[in-house]
């Protein structure tokens, strides 16, 4: 008896999630190690986060949206090996050539960024980016063919290599008078990370041909581009503010220490908030390659529509469980001087619960070619983003930029769903979408005007809070299970 394309889904999604969760929980407990009194301040974590940032930006761009292509093409062309090859050395070639122009400049991107002495970060970042880049293809074609066990080896082996090189670097090799050090030795550490993927895929990298289909690779980037574009400007969304933090805080008075903590404080707090992600990221690896399957079945309507339902009420959980018990999760970050910040973690979970619903829509955009509309609202979204930003930062800080990215997130969340409507509809069931949003939002309410004890922990208190979300999954349940029941029978 086949397997249905719903469980195979969860199941997928379940296998290659396992070593993402794993990861970014042990990643979680490096921000209690980096938060530690004796360990990075905020300004000293402010300089380590501005240059992720940096990376996030980076990752989306050497890529060339070229995965995405590939998962379409290899759908729609007989000689799937060639497809992989133009793939490979079209983002191969682009990342070496990449990675020769950051080396080259690094000195002057240095100085740009106000790091003159640290010219070995800009070429450290480089290295990430491009190896990163450089295994994207290959670690595609094992989602492609489904060995999400081998992919998720691969990718469990490069976060175990950089959690215990990071262990190494903070327990041993930290020193609090040259911070900067830490910071340099944290990215030469993701560096190895990263080529763990170039060891697990080597196969890859010697067979291929330097054999290459022009018109294929113009055809693929035609496709591909806008979501580069879309990519790009959606990094700005969700990084782009801990780059402008910096130097909007100084122009407005204040000291380059105190705009640095301010960054380091924000981007630590955004960590409890990334929990929303952590699912998301696990989710997309397991969806994307898994839409594309589907879009021959002539009910893949119903089954996305389905998938919808189930994705909304599973990040309207994590939302609620993470700040209905902030009073627990703020433990991760060690030192107090960073709780300062911790009101923010709402508005950011929120904004994911957003901007996972908006993920699971784009699939109109790449199933009917029609990529340039997704370009379109990464576009808009990030004119908003950075016209908040720009305007609010210098008066409200942080604050400006945790609500710019709840109201762009919920602004594109709306756009794609009205032109998905009209391009390529799907009928998705807005009144569960009400249901299980508004339920989630209503609850969160309650919890936070009757706030037994503020800004600390009581088992009254954890109670109440922990009731409030069995409650929603108890509705959940019982509004489900009847569709379940019937569609077993």
């Amino acid at each position: 008896m086949s397997r249905s394309p719903l469980k195979s889904l969860l199941g997928q999604t379940a296998i290659y999630g396992l070593p993402t969760i794993v990861g970014r929980l042990l990643n979680y407990f490096l921000v209690p190690l980096y938060t530690s009194p004796g360990k990075f301040r905020p300004v000293d974590y402010g300089v380590l986060s501005e240059l992720y940032a940096w990376v996030a930006f980076l990752i989306i761009l050497l890529p060339l949206g070229m995965e995405t292509a590939f998962f379409r093409y290899i759908n729609k062309h007989d000689d799937k090996d060639e497809v992989f090859r133009n793939s490979f050395l079209t983002v191969g070639v682009f990342s070496l050539a990449f990675f020769g122009l950051m080396f080259f400049a690094s000195q002057p991107i240095a100085n740009f960024l106000g790091y003159p002495d640290h010219k070995e970060f800009i070429i450290t970042l480089a290295l990430i980016v491009s190896i990163d880049a450089i295994t994207a293809l290959p670690m595609a074609k094992l989602r492609a063919e489904e060995k999400a066990k081998k992919f998720s080896l691969i990718h469990f082996s490069a976060i175990v290599v950089n959690i215990a090189l990071n262990l190494i670097i903070i327990y041993f090799l930290f020193d609090p008078e040259n911070p900067l050090l830490a910071v340099w030795l944290i990215l030469l550490a993701n560096v190895l990370a990263s080529g763990v993927k170039i060891i697990g895929t080597y196969k890859d990298f010697l067979r291929i041909k330097w054999e290459w289909n022009k018109k294929l690779a113009r055809e693929m980037l035609a496709y591909s581009f806008p979501l580069v574009i879309a990519g790009f400007a959606g990094i700005i969304n969700e990084t782009l503010d801990r780059v402008m933090m910096k130097p909007l805080l100084k122009s407005a008075g204040n000291s380059n220490a105190y705009s640095l903590a301010q960054v380091g404080i924000y981007s630590a707090c955004y960590k409890l908030a990334m929990i929303v992600t952590i699912f998301l990221q696990a989710y997309r690896y397991a969806a994307e390659p898994f839409f594309f399957a589907q879009s021959k079945n002539k009910d893949r309507n119903k089954m996305y529509a389905k998938i919808m339902n189930y994705f909304i009420a599973a990040v309207c959980v994590v939302f609620l469980g993470v700040s209905l018990n902030i009073d627990i999760f703020k433990h991760f970050i060690r030192s107090e001087a960073y709780w300062v910040g911790l009101g923010v973690v709402p508005i950011l979970l929120l904004a994911n619960v957003f901007l996972g619903i908006y993920i699971n829509q784009s699939i109109w955009y790449k199933l009917s070619g029609q990529t340039k509309f997704g370009a379109y609202i990464a576009i808009g979204g990030a004119s908003i983003t950075i016209l908040i930003n720009l305007i609010f930062i210098p008066t409200y800080g942080y604050w400006a930029s945790a609500w710019a990215t709840l109201i762009v997130y919920a602004l594109q969340m709306v756009v794609s769903y009205l032109l998905g409507q009209k391009y390529y509809p799907i009928k998705y069931n807005l009144r569960k979408f009400v249901l299980y949003f508004g339920l989630a939002l209503l609850l969160f309410l309650v919890a936070f005007f009757v706030d037994l004890d503020p800004g600390r922990f009581t088992w009254p208190k954890f109670t109440f809070h922990n009731v409030l979300i069995l409650i929603y999954v108890t509705v959940i349940w019982f509004v489900e299970m009847p569709k379940q029941r019937s569609s077993t029978s």
